[in-house]
């Protein structure tokens, strides 16, 4: 049974949470890339094999380092940081990892948040998340899931917000990656314990250009409202 705090990160409620972030939808819409569920569907699997499996995989190795009476968390932030060429990318996952720091400090205060904030007082988010739910008694597959998941609802709840999408249809989306994102919580189930250069590294050049892009038009916006 998933523990609360994994329920309770998971949850679109939770401050600074995994939904505050488009991860590439926001642009890839705007360049007509993703128009409706199905397009959405090809790149929810793209970015959860991608930039979800490396995110799934560090969460999965943040609850063991947790565990751990030495834990690498400086090493596994500068490796998440190596995975992430994107300055946006590493930007908004550690926005994201400094809000839910706040609300995580609140209802689980505990010394590996502690640690993990020494080693970098912005952290990255799956680290973030596999050190609560690791203190907070769940496993490495707990935080997999939750960041897994994340990875894809994020997105697809930036979908119907802006394609004015079918909620109903985007989540039956959603549970029909059931499959995938059991295959790529194994995968990173499977790689906790390797040492944090060793876990897993794949690569998505489509959706860090997007995140670029996206934060230069945001940058260009407000220079012409400003002006």
């Amino acid at each position: 049974m998933p523990t609360l705090a994994t329920l309770v990160l998971s949850d679109a409620r939770f401050p600074g949470g995994g939904h505050v972030h488009s991860g590439g939808l926001e642009e890839a819409v705007a360049r007509a890339l993703v128009t409706g569920v199905g397009d959405l569907g090809t790149f929810l699997h793209g970015r959860l094999r991608t930039a979800g499996l490396v995110a799934a995989s560090f969460a999965a190795a943040a609850v063991v380092a947790a565990g751990s009476p030495e834990p690498c968390w400086a090493a596994l932030d500068a490796e998440l940081d190596a995975r992430t060429p994107s300055a946006a990318q590493r930007d908004a996952s550690r926005a994201q990892g400094r809000g839910t720091l706040r609300a995580a400090r609140a209802s689980w205060p505990s010394p590996v948040l502690d640690a993990l904030v020494a080693a970098h007082p912005r952290p990255h988010h799956p680290l973030l998340v596999g050190a609560v739910v690791g203190s907070a008694g769940g496993d490495p597959a707990e935080a997999a899931q939750c960041v897994a998941y994340l990875a894809v609802s994020g997105p697809a709840s930036a979908a119907v917000r802006l394609l004015g999408l079918d909620p109903i249809a985007v989540n039956a989306a959603i549970v029909a990656m059931a499959p995938a994102v059991d295959e790529v919580v194994a995968l990173a189930v499977a790689a906790a314990d390797r040492a944090p250069a060793d876990l897993p590294a794949p690569g998505a050049p489509m959706l860090d250009l997007l995140a670029q892009s996206h934060v230069r038009h945001h940058r260009e916006q407000v220079r012409l409202f400003a002006s």
